[in-house]
Parts: structure tokens; C-alpha cells; sequence
């Protein structure tokens, strides 16, 4: 087996592949691209397409690619080769600088809210040199935005990349403030990817899984979670197996997969790597699915990225890890005392401002139709957003905002009570899993995103809000110096937490009494997609964007119709599934199984006059009034969605889905699941989650 650090980026064209392969000069101004943002002369970019080349090609690459994400939040690639023929009828393998730089996909087929007409085919990418060149499955991925003919952005990538700008700028104009030099400022996030991986036959026996991605029926195993075994548990041979090829394909992509375990829920798994910049790591996050997806088929395995493939057990997450880094300084970092760190308390006051200001965004950037099935249940953090400091940083914002003094807790020494193990220092903030926006030492934990979002959406709008926050603070400090500066800063930081303390919150985020006490202190409670999609195109978050040259009035309601298309055309394609499962599968496996049981009933008064048959005419009832009510909800559904589906106006056609739909499917649902636990075993029609999620 070779050696991590051989595997490790050996298909990723990085500095240090760059070092290697360049010239001096090309590798210095790409590197200044790379670092600063300087703009990339063709000639330079010449030299680096024909050693980006040579180098594939080494490595067995025949094709490129330009690798984008379109506003369907998944990646696309359109392959090209190298292969140039010539006169002679022999052919030379060629790759420009104009084809590494910029590539014309057909963009009508993408989803564009209403920006391209069908017939306006016409879209460009371009480059993005802060996220290296990759290869994959033999195919050189050029890591690229894609935009409109017109210049609108048509992709996740190019706002973030702006955000990205916009904090930058922002931060070194804060920074500037303490004495310090410019030097790019970059947001970092880590992405904890849950998943769950099941048989491969199971899954080809479950039309919903197939179509959905989720199981629209099904009936609460015997066994769940509630022994609390699987959390940490020895892992299956086959899902080792398939974690272990996992983590050799990602090595070699550059993805720095470190921690793998298995999750609360029976078959099901996460994977978390450290921290990069953050345009960078969704990239990476993006592979890792794909790479996920595509595996798990060598091991007789798929894998489930839905965020509540099973009603009733966990569903799956992605927290992400978010900070503020400047060089080799992590700028949310607080130091031995944070109390005396204005630095840290500036930017921290940042982030506090921000999320508070604009918390309807980032609660509309993690919403979708499966994570509605996951927020708010005891296993996911509320609707409402809320942060949480930990025990000494809410006491400095205390503090702060009362004018008392502020005794420092001491750190404290954690005795296990066993001998041979050591003793450590207790950290000062402990974790809350409840809460959706938490500080974890050095960074904070957004953990409202499902495992199957884009985080693009989610951390354009944290850059964002915070580039707003710094600027603001920029703009009353800049013209003031030393002790000057100390004071109005600490006034700043004094006056904003306590504008913004009401989104603070250390307690039970499942808890009633939370919800109540939200609702008190005016905190937003989307509890649904739909509801939470409005505050995109708010004039407000219009605003901000606007602003910051982030996203252009036009491209946030493209972005808006494109989210509220993909509701309705989800929810259409369940309803869809439900009611062919219902009809082609559960009716008739309930009548096959209630005729055989009326026969069984004539059989016996027939060979045994005056038997006693109660039992059997009990069950046969139940099976009826099962089928009846079946079909009452059926019908209901079925002349519910034909009405929903002749609805024009998109956000009217989502409330009548999320509102009024959905309550009639979970009926539905619950009326079939009644069914499977009194049909017999080998008459039932699917998998059970007894097969499914306890497979060997």
C-alpha cells in the first residue's frame, strides 16, 4: 500500500506541482493571481495550459473539462479532448491558454430563472485559478464560474468568489485600523458530510429512493437509534471497505479527508476534512459527494445524500466550520485573553451583528424540501436562528453590555477518576448541538445546512453580512488612532452587542420554552421553505448585495425563482412517486392479501362448520377499512396536485404544497405504513426499514 503523503494531491496540479513544472516568472504571476487576485496575462496563461497539459497527459488524462456549478447546485462537465488532427491525417495533442481560461457551454438547459430564454443558448465559464486543476476519472477539471452571455452569473461560484472580495477588502480595512499591513483575507470552511450508505438491492426495490431520494412510506423499525450503539461504533467490513477507497480517491484529489465515522442512525456515516479557503472546500465538498455516489456501487452499497432518507431516525447534516483567516492568523482565534483582545472582540462583534441583521437570509440559505423534514426535530437545529458563545465569551458580552467588571475563569483541570488516564484542561466552551450558529474555540459551526446543499449559498451570504458588519465598523473608526481609537472601538464593540445580544442564546434550542422566548425577542421562525424564500428578494437583502457588487438585483431573483421551481418540481415528483407506489404496489399487495384472508375465512366455516373465526374477520376488517382509507387520501391528493400544477404564480403554487399537500401525503403515508405492519411479510411490496437499514 503506498504511503499517505505519496497518494496525497499526486492528481492535483497545486503549487507544488506548479513549482515543479513552470517557469520562475509564469509561477510567480500565477502564484500573485493565485494569492492576490492580480489579473492573468494570456501569455502567462499559454505557459500554464501547455505544462497543465504535459502533466495530465502524464498522468493519463486524454480530455478536459470545465467544471462549474450551475444554479442546480450539483457540478457539470462537458469533456474535450486533446486531440488536435492535422493535414498529414496524424494528430498532435494541443491545449491553449484561451481554452484553459475560457471555455462556451450550452447554458439554455441549466436553470436559470428566468435569465436566458430557451433559445438564448449562449454562456461562458472562466477560470478560477484559487481552486487547482484536478483529474478525474481521466478528464483534466478546470475548476470554473459560469455567467450569461449578457455577464449575468449563472453559477454558485461567481457570487461566492465576490463575497469572498467583498470581505477581503473589508477585513484589511478594519486591520488597517490595528496597525497591520494588507494581506489577503480569506474566509475557511471545513464541511462535516453525513450520509448514509444501504444495499444496492434494497434500494432497486424502492421506487421512492430511486426517484426521491427518500422513502415516502415506512413504517418505524423494530430497533432505531435508541440504544445509542451505532454513534461511534466498530463499522461494517463492507462500509470499511468502501471508507477506505473513499479516502485514497480524495487524497489523491487533494481533499484532506481526516475524520470518518459512523453516525447516530442505523447505516449511516460521516466524513470531515480540515479546513481550506472557502471556495476551495466547496469545490472539494462537491467531489466528495460525487465521489461518495459513485463508489458505493464497488461494495454493493448506495449512498443516501437526502437529508431524511427515513422518517423517524436521524436525517443527515453538513456543518459547516467557517472562520477568518489572514495568512497563518485566525482572526475569530481569541487568544489567552479575550477580554483583552480587541481584535478578536471587534471581529467577533462582526459576526454577531451580522447574523442577527441577517438572519431571514441565512435561514433561506440552507432551505429546501428535504431539510424541511430535518429542522427543528430533535436531531437537527431549529428554524430559528440563534448563537451560541459558550459559557466565558457570553459572560464578556455581559460584561460588555452592563459595564461590570469581568473576573476571568480560570481554567479548569478535568480529574477522570481512573489513574492511568491523564488529567486536561477543561476547554472554556463547551458544544450545544442544539444550536444552529456556534462558536467552537476558533471558528463557528453553521449547522443548519442538509447534507445535500450547495454551501455556496450559505457562506456568500455569512461573507457578506460580515463584509457589511467590518465596513460599517471601518466607517466610523477610520480617521481615529491609538488611544483614540481604543476607546471609540470599545465603545463600538459595547453599543453593537448590546443592539444584537437578542440573538445570543446558550440554552435548549429543541426545548418549547426556546420557542417561545425566540418569538419574544423578535427572532425570525421560518418554519418551511416557502416561507423562508420571500426574504431573498426583500429589498433589504436586495440591498446588501447590491452593495457589495455581490449579486445584482436581477441575478437575486433569478436565484429566488430558481429555488422556488426546484420546490414545486421536487414536491411534484413525491406526490408523483406516492400516488404510482399507492396504486401499482400497496393497493393491490392489501387486496391480494385481504382476499386471501377472506378465503382463508370461507375455507374455514366450510371444512370446520361453527370454527371460530373472530381473529381473521377482525384482520380482514382492518385490512378494509386500511384500503378505504387509502384511497380516500389517494383521491384527495391526486385532485389536489392536478389543481396545484395548473397554478402560474410559483410561490402561490409552493404554499399550496408546503401548506396544504404535504399534510395530505404524511396521511397518506401514515395510512399505508398502518398496512405494512398487518400484510404479510412476503406478500409486502418493498423493502421494510427493518431490511433496509439492518443489513448485513
Amino acid at each position: 500500500m503506498a504511503m499517505i503523503s505519496d497518494i496525497y494531491g499526486s492528481m492535483v496540479f497545486n503549487e507544488h506541482t506548479m513549482q515543479e513544472r513552470l517557469p520562475s516568472a509564469t509561477y510567480k504571476s500565477l502564484l500573485k493571481t493565485i494569492k492576490e487576485g492580480k489579473p492573468l496575462e494570456i501569455e502567462v496563461a499559454n505557459v500554464v495550459a501547455h505544462a497543465m497539459k504535459e502533466w495530465a497527459m502524464e498522468k493519463g488524462a486524454t480530455h478536459f473539462t470545465h467544471w462549474f456549478q450551475p444554479l442546480s447546485g450539483i457540478t457539470s462537465e462537458k469533456h474535450d479532448s486533446f486531440l488536435d488532427p492535422c493535414s498529414d491525417g496524424r494528430a498532435i495533442m494541443s491545449f491553449s491558454g484561451k481554452e484553459l481560461i475560457q471555455g462556451e457551454p450550452d447554458a439554455s438547459s441549466f436553470p436559470s430563472g428566468g435569465l436566458r430564454a430557451t433559445f438564448e443558448a449562449r454562456g461562458y465559464t472562466a477560470w478560477d485559478p484559487t481552486s487547482y486543476a484536478f483529474i478525474k476519472d481521466e478528464v483534466l477539471c478546470i475548476p470554473t464560474a459560469f455567467c450569461s452571455y449578457t455577464g449575468e452569473a449563472l453559477d454558485k461560484k461567481t457570487p461566492l468568489l465576490r463575497s469572498m472580495s467583498a470581505i477581503d477588502e473589508q477585513a484589511n480595512r478594519v486591520l488597517a485600523l490595528f496597525g497591520e499591513p494588507h494581506e489577503r483575507v480569506v474566509p475557511t470552511v471545513g464541511s462535516e458530510q453525513e450520509y448514509f450508505l444501504i444495499s444496492e438491492k434494497d434500494y432497486a426495490k424502492r421506487q421512492d429512493l430511486i426517484m426521491c431520494g427518500r422513502t415516502l412510506f415506512g413504517y418505524a423499525p423494530l430497533k432505531g437509534q435508541e440504544l445509542e450503539e451505532h454513534y461511534f461504533g466498530a463499522i461494517r467490513p463492507s462500509v470499511n471497505e468502501f471508507m477506505k477507497e473513499l479516502d485514497n480517491e480524495l487524497w489523491a484529489l487533494g481533499v484532506s479527508a481526516r475524520t470518518k465515522h459512523n453516525e447516530v442512525a442505523p447505516a449511516q456515516h460521516e466524513l470531515a476534512p480540515i479546513f481550506t479557503n472557502a471556495n476551495r472546500a466547496i469545490d472539494e465538498n462537491l467531489l466528495t459527494m460525487e465521489k461518495m455516489r459513485l463508489l458505493a456501487s464497488h461494495y454493493g452499497l448506495v449512498c443516501l445524500q437526502h437529508e431524511k432518507p427515513f422518517a423517524g431516525i436521524n436525517g443527515s447534516g453538513k456543518h459547516n466550520n467557517w472562520s477568518l483567516s489572514k495568512g497563518k492568523t485566525n482572526l475569530l482565534e481569541p487568544g489567552e485573553s479575550p477580554m483583552d483582545n480587541l481584535r478578536f472582540l471587534v471581529f467577533l462583534t462582526g459576526v454577531i451583528q451580522a447574523v442577527d441583521d441577517y438572519q431571514e437570509l441565512l435561514r433561506m440559505s440552507v432551505a429546501s424540501a428535504g431539510n424541511d423534514h430535518r429542522l427543528g426535530a430533535d436531531e437537527a437545529p431549529p428554524a430559528i436562528i440563534s448563537i451560541f458563545l459558550g459559557d466565558e465569551l457570553d459572560a464578556i458580552v455581559d460584561a460588555l453590555v452592563d459595564g461590570h467588571e469581568y473576573t476571568n475563569a480560570e481554567k479548569v483541570a478535568m480529574d477522570l477518576g481512573v489513574a492511568v488516564l491523564p488529567n486536561f484542561l477543561k476547554d472554556n466552551t463547551d458544544r450545544n448541538r442544539t444550536s444552529p450558529f456556534a462558536f467552537t474555540g476558533n471558528k463557528f459551526e453553521f449547522r443548519m445546512p442538509g447534507s445535500a446543499v450547495n454551501l455556496s449559498d450559505c457562506n456568500m451570504i455569512l461573507n457578506t453580512a460580515m463584509a457589511k458588519s467590518l465596513k460599517e465598523f471601518a466607517d466610523a473608526m477610520e480617521g481615529k488612532s491609538g488611544e483614540e481609537f481604543e476607546a471609540a472601538a470599545i465603545a463600538y464593540v459595547k453599543k453593537t452587542l448590546a443592539k444584537h445580544q437578542r440573538i445570543i442564546f446558550n440554552g435548549n434550542g429543541y426545548s418549547e420554552e426556546w420557542q417561545v422566548e425566540a418569538e419574544r425577542r423578535g427572532l425570525a421562525n421560518y418554519k418551511t421553505t416557502v416561507d423562508a424564500l420571500p426574504c431573498f428578494v426583500d429589498p433589504k437583502s436586495i440591498a446588501l448585495f447590491e452593495e457589495f457588487g455581490v449579486l445584482s438585483e436581477v441575478e437575486v431573483r433569478s436565484r429566488y425563482e430558481v429555488k422556488l421551481e426546484k420546490y414545486t418540481k421536487l414536491l411534484n415528483i413525491e406526490v408523483r412517486t406516492m400516488k404510482r407506489m399507492v396504486r401499482r404496489a400497496f393497493l393491490p399487495a392489501i387486496n391480494a392479501y385481504a382476499a386471501e384472508i377472506a378465503d382463508s375465512i370461507t375455507a374455514f366455516k366450510t371444512a370446520a362448520p361453527g370454527a371460530e373465526t373472530s381473529q381473521q374477520e377482525t384482520l380482514l376488517h382492518k385490512l378494509l377499512g386500511g384500503i378505504k382509507e387509502i384511497d380516500t387520501h389517494l383521491q384527495k391528493l391526486d385532485s389536489m396536485h392536478h389543481a396545484a400544477q395548473k397554478m402560474e404564480n410559483e410561490q402561490e403554487k409552493a404554499n399550496v404544497y408546503a401548506h396544504e399537500i404535504v399534510p395530505v401525503m404524511e396521511a397518506l403515508r401514515a395510512a399505508v405504513d398502518r398496512m405494512e405492519i398487518l400484510v404479510d411479510r412476503d406478500m409486502w411490496p418493498v423493502p421494510t426499514y427493518n431490511d433496509i437499514l439492518f443489513y448485513v
